[in-house]
């Protein structure tokens, strides 16, 4: 009774030609469907600088950079004022006229040039700067998705937890290359251009001052509506994620029920929802550079009007209304630009949101101060206390969902070298015990101990280190048949690893492959089949030197022929190691030492084969088929 994966939850259930009525999809859907409240920018802004803080020196280079483009672009700007009033003010000859205009172009020019260099360094140091910070950003996201429970994997779509690492970053990635920068460089334009305009004319500046407060209501406006739906389209997009990987992987499962039609109408429900946020998204954030540009228009009018009237009544210079118009220009641009950036903005600060969303759960709890290391007495190591295998569950109570028991008073007891199965309907709990023995989950009452010793004093890495697993659901990594067995255990040999395909009777499937133990695995080793992925690993299991086994349906997935074969090479791995079988096959634990039926939670029945079916009870009725497993 595991919790629920969101996989196709309620998503088929629909209609016909209708969105479906309890439609569920991944779990991670359902917020970004109902769209989200704006959060704390502060925080996250706060927490995003933290990252680039950590490249201090070339935060202040690239600042000093920033400086240099700025004041290179207004001290260019206010060189035409000497040139302009030389040629409408001044006495001299035409050639005096030429030469001062010259001069004043090639200043103008090394100026501008000093300018472009600065803005050279400053891009090139901020992107290395930028991208130092998403590394770390990465890297740290990647390792708390390691320390995260595995109630979290099972609560949160693949999709969606990949969405954070590559669209959430990537929009983080875009506004720390370039809009940090453009914002440091707007203040530094924007305070030179209102010093420089006092200077120039103070009336005219405050004329220009007084169109502010207009300016930053207007865009506050805006932006608040922007910001909410920046943070709904980045959700969107992660549910679509979400549903796109799930049907992606599940097309066969798709396929045989025929419901090609009915993802399709899911997939288009949750695709127009991400239409109608992007829609709003980019359409607030797009009108906010032309709304501003239109108020910059109208202190420019302004300027040159009021400037015109006073080059002609209070012997205003003509050169200062040019540059003074000019200033008005760079008065709005860093708004503007801003505005402009507002996409970028948003878009990167609910990504950043989303991310640090994931850094702050709860991480998977701890081992306690005085927790020590095991391990089996094949594998010695130093400082660890050897263990045989003995599991012991006492009165153990457990619940996925706070108040919903799905384990009862659970008490079993394995010798060393024993082979326990655990048999059942389908939720009755067998899972839900192997998933305690490896502290997947803390139970709420009772205890697990091994060799006497409790589970919860374990190192958890040392723990599971001594448990081997052989799941239902099989899954090969990227890479050769060769490391994926030995990702059982990575110092193994060579000679091991053929030792332990051997055990698992893969060696003579894998000895037909193209570069046998070398061949390159792709795509979960879909150039394999069912059978061959879960012989592979099984071979992984043999590897490892752990004293106790967990068998989760192991032989679920290969044909009876293969299953004798399997059985035959299990019977040599379980040999000197307490073994765990959960099957629904009975025909596999009729060798058990001991036989668990679970109901409900509850331990009904626990025997051996023929002990149980002479009680004549549930197991009975399970094996002569009076009853089914459902």
């Amino acid at each position: 009774m595991k919790p629920g994966r969101g996989k196709m939850s309620g998503g088929f259930g629909g209609p016909g030609g209708k969105r479906p009525l309890g439609f569920g999809g991944p779990r991670g859907m359902r917020g970004a469907v109902g769209g989200a409240k704006p959060k704390n920018a502060s925080a996250t802004i706060n927490r995003l600088l933290a990252y680039i803080g950590r490249d201090k020196i070339k935060i202040l280079f690239v600042f000093a950079c920033v400086l240099g483009s700025s004041l290179a672009s207004l001290a260019g700007s206010y060189i035409l004022r000497p040139v302009i009033n030389n040629l409408v003010y001044s006495d001299g000859t035409a050639k005096e006229k030429i030469n001062n205009l010259v001069i004043g172009i090639l200043t103008m020019a090394c100026i501008y040039l000093a300018g472009v260099v600065c803005s050279y360094l400053q891009q090139r140091i901020m992107i290395g700067v930028s991208q130092n910070a998403l590394i770390r950003i990465r890297e740290e996201l990647f390792r708390k998705i390691q320390k995260l429970p595995l109630k979290y994997h099972d609560t949160h779509t693949h999709g969606d937890i990949m969405s954070r690492f590559t669209n959430d970053l990537d929009a983080v990635g875009e506004m720390l290359n370039n809009t940090m920068s453009q914002i440091f460089s707007g203040i530094i334009t924007l305070v030179g251009t209102v010093a420089l305009m006092f200077f120039t004319n103070w009336i005219l500046a405050i004329i220009i001052i007084v169109t502010v407060p207009l300016m930053v209501y207007v865009g506050g406006m805006i932006g608040k509506q922007s910001r909410k739906y920046f943070i709904g389209q980045q959700q969107a997009l992660g549910a679509v994620n979400g549903y796109i990987e799930e049907t992606v992987t599940g097309q066969k499962v798709i396929k045989v029920f025929c419901h090609e039609e009915t993802v399709v109408e899911e997939f288009e429900f949750l695709s127009d929802n991400l239409r109608e946020k992007q829609r709003k998204a980019q359409f607030f954030g797009s009108i906010m550079a032309p709304v501003m540009g239109n108020l910059s228009q109208i202190s420019y009018a302004l300027s040159a009007t009021i400037g015109g009237v006073l080059c002609l009544t209070l012997n205003f210079d003509i050169g200062g209304l040019a540059i003074f118009t000019n200033y008005s220009r760079h008065f709005a641009r860093p708004i503007s630009e801003l505005s402009m950036q507002m996409n970028t903005i948003y878009a990167a600060l609910a990504g950043a949101e989303r991310v640090f969303e994931v850094m702050d759960e709860t991480p998977e709890k701890g081992d306690s101060p005085d927790a020590i290391e095991i391990c089996s007495e094949a594998n010695r190591v130093e400082g660890a206390q050897p263990i045989k295998g003995e599991v012991v569950l006492k009165n153990v109570t457990f619940g996925y969902v706070p108040g919903k028991t799905v384990l009862k008073n659970i008490n079993v007891t394995a010798k060393p070298g024993q082979k326990i199965a655990f048999v059942g309907s389908t939720g009755a709990g067998k899972t839900t015990v192997t998933n305690l023995i490896n502290r997947f989950y803390e139970i709420e009452e009772g205890e697990i101990l091994i060799d006497g010793i409790n589970i919860k004093n374990i190192k958890k890495d040392s723990l599971r280190s001594n448990i081997a697993i052989v799941l239902q659901d099989t899954h090969l990594f990227s890479g050769t048949v060769r490391e994926n067995i030995r990702y059982g255990r990575l110092d193994a040999t060579d000679e091991e690893v053929v030792a332990a395909a051997k055990v698992a009777c893969a060696h003579s499937f894998i000895e037909r492959l193209p570069q046998g133990y070398d061949t390159v695995l792709d795509g979960d080793g879909a150039n394999l089949s069912q059978g061959e992925r879960q012989l592979l690993n099984i071979a992984r299991a043999a590897i490892s030197k752990a004293p106790i086994l967990i068998l989760d349906e192991a032989t679920s997935s290969v044909d009876t022929r293969t299953e004798k074969y399997i059985e035959r090479g299990m019977d040599r791995l379980m040999k000197n190691r307490t073994t765990f079988v959960i099957a629904h096959r009975l025909s596999t634990v009729r060798n058990a030492d001991l036989i668990i039926v679970l109901e409900h939670g509850e331990i009904i029945e626990q025997g051996t084969h023929e002990e149980l079916l002479g009680m004549g009870g549930r197991y009975y009725q399970l094996y002569t088929g009076a009853v089914e497993l459902d």
